[in-house]
């Protein structure tokens, strides 16, 4: 039988936490739960989650931190933002520092419920031991990857990414020279269809791989962009 998939909800107002653990319950998921920032913190190291839904807006400290300290410690577990906040800027910083997604409030649970799913589905733990000199395939150049741990390399050196950077380099790798535009890799990547302003969700992701996959980012080699159509991946791997 598969095992219950887990999912830590940091977030301090307890009338939106009972709604989250019962719908998250309902739909088969086991729940914890942290009311502040600092709890929500060591609760994601002690339980390892399969997914964090993560409040801006927590005591001691915000959610942002949050993030930022679990990426810091090399912990990819997918992270969807919650903020009652419209400003853009909210939403690309949780990008920016590692976040997987962001849904503001207030939203339908049927939504929540899917961008869960959507997310869960996509991660893949790591193996712990993995040899870096085998069983890495190359994309292009100096980048490979290894399918079966879901690591890549860049010039035989582990690169540290996201689940869904992962992805969307899988994704389009392995559609080499074929064009996607955002709405495309809202629906192939993200594994949902495009609401509202998400094109900002893809242009982020695309930014924050590239500056770990290329030796220079803003004149990128692998990840390109066809103006006014969208992106996709060179495997000439031109330097």
């Amino acid at each position: 039988m598969e095992t219950k998939k887990t999912i830590l909800i940091v977030e301090d107002e307890k009338n939106i936490v009972d709604i989250l653990r019962f719908n998250l319950q309902r739909a088969g998921y086991g729940t914890v739960e942290a009311y502040d920032g600092e709890d929500g913190l060591s609760k994601a190291r002690e339980t390892n989650p399969d997914l964090i839904l993560l409040d801006v807006m927590l005591p001691k400290r915000n959610g942002f931190e949050v993030c930022k300290a679990l990426r810091g410690e090399g912990n990819n577990v997918p992270v969807i933002i919650l903020t009652a906040r419209e400003e853009e800027g909210d939403k690309v910083r949780g990008l920016e520092i590692g976040a997987d997604d962001y849904i503001t409030k207030p939203f339908s649970m049927r939504e929540l419920i899917a961008r869960v799913g959507a997310n869960i589905r996509r991660t893949t733990v790591l193996s712990p031991a993995v040899d870096t000199t085998t069983g890495a395939v190359t994309l292009a150049g100096d980048l490979s990857v290894n399918a079966e741990s879901h690591l890549v390399f860049r010039a035989g050196k582990p690169i540290d990414l996201t689940q869904r950077e992962y992805d969307l380099l899988t994704f389009l790798a392995a559609n080499p020279n074929r064009v996607y535009s955002r709405v495309d890799l809202m629906e192939q990547v993200w594994n949902y269809g495009y609401v509202g302003d998400d094109v900002r969700t893809v242009d982020v992701t695309v930014r924050r791989l590239r500056e770990k996959i290329e030796e220079n980012p803003a004149s990128p080699v692998y990840i390109r962009t066809r103006r006014g159509m969208g992106y996709y991946f060179s495997n000439a791997a031109e330097t």
